[in-house]
């Protein structure tokens, strides 16, 4: 259907005049017409784009909301990296930075620009041709998540750029939810029976990443802008005030509070003025920043590590109240770290009401004497994590008021271990206690664990919310039937999974001991229990109070053979001392995790089981104390699996050839490795030859 030329041109005079309108209304504060009004203007809109499809063009007013939800945030590279700022917390912070400033440019005073620091979330808009085409996340700086249809959403970012802007520009800035709108959000989550949000960051954070967004537009969220990125074909600049006035002829909200001040005593005089306009802003911020406001000696000043050195956060200090302390609980953490933490007579700090403030550890409750019916001083952390600064007033103090990290865990009974030197105290029950449930699963078939493809996070999330797995050895038990009723799991995949379970049955004795999640016990410490004991047998059969009389004795002889001009004798359980050996005795000895071992040997690794000492440790001499190479693809082992197989049995895997290397291993596409290998002479193995070679230690 052809549209008539009056119909286009009232299309582009709504367009642009409710753009102007959404300028005055949403960014200036200062609408010139009414909200029915502008309803009206939409409503006109509407009609013709939808009499007239051609009309509909990606920057009209009408599309700010649209289309399905997605799946998934994709990633987006920055092209500028955009980096965080470094912060200065007190007055020394910022007399330093604007000394070292002063020294690097031979300047005095130097010129900054000051704004508002906003508590939201950085983000990037890119204009292709004056419309925008991507909006992304500050993610860690260099890459972030592509949201564009809920950055649209949002009235205050223009969707094409007035007055002649440049081929391509990206604006940055920050997404933030104003205070009246917060306090709606969460009348409406009230009045629905909904949780909370604990702050505007926080509902802003939970709007942007939303995968519908029909939801992003509906919390009500607006952007501030205050730099540039990249930009083609635009203005020059010399200062950075010239280009927050450029952005803010664009038609972009820029912080009305922002100024240019001179020196040390302009950047004090302007954070002393925002820290008492802070509470009648009508967003929230958590400081200043301030930025050296010419560019070329921003250039000068260049960049440390991953912050300018021309630009710093002065942050407010963290807001305090007093509380009193009703209870010490203890939390259990997913990796069996146990935390003390306060429960606290609510009290507002900061913004929200704080209930519970973290302990860190033991030695942290004793050192800022906290005991129960103390009345404390609370504060958040950053403006987010509630904490107990300091102890206000005691309160009466019985035996019975002060902290102790309990003995036994509280949510399975297993005994409470706390290493010499480590602050944190662990429950030893890892394989069974319910807050590391799925911790211990996850970390069992992790890939340099049992290495069980396609068990990840998500699908663990079902096995244990459902009751199909309670511990690692559950897993053995699942079918392909049992898997399909699982969500998103079809049949293809659950027998996938089944076979990946299966073939974890193989995986040499180091996988599955690193694989049980043993505190201090890393891929290193495995191997050396893997060698040393052959078998899980004897593992579990260790008397760790002879294998440490046997070490220090060895120690003790090595010494003498030292003085003597004597080589030594080899080390027993080398890397292995006294604070290790006691969370390997505590926990294969707690009798939770000896059940859970016990079905894992008959299900998961009875050849690690059952295979004696002897024939791994002496390794018939063909593979032990040999130096492995691996190189190219092999036609059925992973490179973990074959390196696996080869510690397994004593050998010594190399990532690079030498002439000590004894055997070089290769598949296809080898490389230089194999070239190397040639020219000194050693011999190479294909896949087949290091099997035979294998097998014939273990026959």
């Amino acid at each position: 259907m052809s549209v008539p030329p009056i119909a286009a041109r009232r299309a582009r005079e709504l367009r642009d005049e409710i753009e102007r309108h959404n300028h005055r209304y949403y960014v200036l504060d200062d609408p010139l017409i009414a909200d029915a009004e502008y309803d009206r203007l939409f409503r006109e809109l509407q009609t013709l784009e939808q009499s007239y499809p051609a009309l509909i063009t990606p920057d009209s007013p009408t599309q700010r909301v649209g289309g399905e939800p997605g799946q998934a945030f994709t990633a987006v590279r920055h092209v500028v990296p955009m980096l965080s700022l470094n912060n200065a917390f007190d007055d020394e912070g910022v007399a330093g930075f604007d000394r070292r400033v002063r020294e690097a440019l031979g300047a005095e005073p130097v010129e900054y620009a000051a704004e508002p620091k906003f508590d939201g979330l950085a983000v990037s808009l890119i204009y292709d041709k004056g419309s925008l085409t991507t909006g992304a996340t500050r993610g860690d700086g260099y890459t972030g998540e592509d949201v564009t249809g809920n950055l649209r959403t949002i009235r205050a970012i223009p969707l094409r750029l007035a007055n002649s802007p440049p081929s391509r520009i990206e604006v940055r800035g920050e997404v933030v939810m104003l205070q009246q709108d917060f306090e709606r959000l969460n009348n409406d989550q009230r009045a629905r029976g909904q949780k909370e949000f604990a702050n505007p960051r926080n509902a802003a954070a939970g709007a942007l990443r939303q995968l519908d967004p029909r939801v992003t537009a509906s919390r009500r969220l607006t952007f501030f802008a205050y730099g540039m990125g990249q930009a083609e074909g635009g203005p020059g600049f010399t200062t950075h005030e010239e280009i927050l006035d450029y952005l803010t002829m664009l038609r972009f909200p820029v912080a009305r509070e922002r100024r240019t001040v001179q020196g040390l005593q302009g950047l004090m005089g302007y954070y002393r003025d925002m820290g008492e306009r802070r509470k009648r802003l009508p967003y929230d911020i958590d400081g200043v920043v301030y930025k050296v406001n010419d560019l070329s000696a921003q250039a000068k000043l260049g960049f440390v590590a991953r912050a300018p050195r021309f630009a710093v956060a002065h942050k407010f200090p963290a807001e305090e109240a007093t509380s009193t302390v009703l209870a010490i609980d203890v939390q259990v953490g997913r990796t069996g770290v146990l935390t003390p933490v306060a429960r606290l007579q609510p009290v507002f700090v900061g913004g929200v009401t704080v209930t519970n403030a973290t302990l860190h550890n033991e030695d942290e409750v004793a050192r800022k004497d906290i005991w129960r019916g103390d009345a404390v001083a609370v504060r958040r952390a950053g403006d987010v994590i509630p904490e107990i600064v300091r102890v206000s007033q005691p309160g009466p103090r019985t035996p019975t008021d002060r902290f102790h990290m309990p003995e036994r865990c509280p949510i399975c009974g297993s005994r409470v271990l706390r290493l010499e030197g480590e602050a944190a105290a662990r429950c030893t029950g890892g394989l069974v206690c319910a807050a590391q449930r799925k911790q211990a699963i996850l970390h069992y078939a992790g890939r340099r664990a049992m290495d069980i493809d396609g068990l990840g996070e998500r699908l663990v999330d079902q096995l244990v919310d459902g009751g199909w797995v309670h511990d690692p050895s559950g897993l053995y038990g699942l079918s392909a039937a049992d898997l399909t009723r699982l969500e998103r799991m079809g049949e293809k995949s659950a027998q996938n999974l089944v076979n990946a379970i299966d073939t974890s049955r193989r995986r040499p004795l180091a996988r599955f001991v690193f694989a049980l999640g043993i505190p201090g016990v890393g891929e290193e410490t495995a191997k050396v229990l893997a060698r040393h004991f052959g078998s899980l047998r004897k593992l579990l059969q260790a008397d760790w109070a002879e294998i440490s009389a046997e070490k220090q004795a060895v120690q003790k002889e090595n010494a003498a053979r030292k003085r003597r001009g004597e080589p030594p004798l080899p080390q027993i359980l080398e890397g292995i001392g006294p604070e290790l050996m006691e969370s390997l005795r505590t926990f294969l000895a707690e009798p939770h995790n000896g059940e859970v071992i016990a079905r894992l040997a008959i299900h998961a690794c009875p050849l690690a089981y059952d295979v004696s000492a002897e024939t791994v440790v002496a390794g018939r001499s063909g593979v032990r104390d040999k130096t492995f190479v691996l190189t190219g693809t092999l036609p059925t082992l992973t490179r973990d699996a074959a390196r696996g197989r080869i510690e397994a049995l004593g050998g010594r895997v190399s990532g690079s050839v030498s002439r000590s290397t004894d055997y070089v291993v290769a598949g296809s596409n080898p490389g230089s490795k194999f070239d190397r290998a040639v020219e000194l002479g050693i011999t190479v193995l294909d896949e087949q030859g290091l099997i035979e070679m294998l097998e014939e230690q273990t026959a």
